[in-house]
């Protein structure tokens, strides 16, 4: 495929996987439920923290960093982490007792009551996400999982899911930072007003 044609293909498939999740009111819902559910736990002094691997882990920490940094407005920070950001944990974890266990061991420690776990997985298969997801609800936290189209594993783990319409990594992970940031914005939109006010 010429690179020209390849470019305008790739973007044209973007594309088209957010409109049909712009079509698809079940899936609308599930991030108004979810924005709202957010918007709650930080009201109560709760704490979101997001997880995931390889790529998704880079957009686990993105997301994580819109919360406790800022998204649109000049506002106080609010209590989010991205679990994988401390890397002689990682490694510990990973190396004393499997890297399926290094988000769950952590959530053991830091995770509370009302506190909300977001696993981000293109496949939904991830075991270490899905350990860390039954951790969290010993704990009595919320699970949200952001996968694709299948949900994977996930399926029916999770208190909320929401499925991006493609099998296609790449653009899976292109709609979960779109989401990501829709649900960024209406959380602070929520909490502190909206930009334009």
């Amino acid at each position: 495929m010429e690179s020209i044609e390849l470019i305008k293909n790739r973007l044209s498939i973007s594309a088209e996987v957010k409109h049909n999740i712009s079509k698809n009111e079940i899936l609308l819902q599930e991030i108004l439920r979810i924005a709202d559910v957010i918007v709650t736990a930080f009201k109560a002094g709760n704490s979101v923290y997001f997880c995931g691997n390889g790529g998704s882990a880079a957009d686990a920490q993105h997301l994580a960093a819109e919360f406790s940094g800022r998204f649109y407005l000049d506002r106080k920070p609010l209590p989010s982490e991205a679990l994988h950001c401390n890397s002689s944990f990682i490694t510990a974890v990973g190396n004393d007792y499997g890297y399926e266990n290094i988000y769950s061991r952590l959530i053991e420690g830091v995770g509370k009551t009302g506190d909300i776990l977001c696993g981000i997985s293109t496949s939904g298969n991830s075991a270490n996400i899905i350990k860390a997801f039954d951790m969290a609800k010993n704990k009595g936290m919320i699970t949200i999982a952001l996968v694709g189209q299948t949900g994977g594993k996930m399926l029916g783990t999770t208190n909320f899911i929401i499925q991006i319409p493609s099998i296609d990594t790449p653009r899976i992970q292109e709609a979960h930072i779109t989401v990501g940031h829709i649900i960024c914005e209406m959380v602070e939109a929520s909490l502190f007003g909206n930009k334009n006010d």
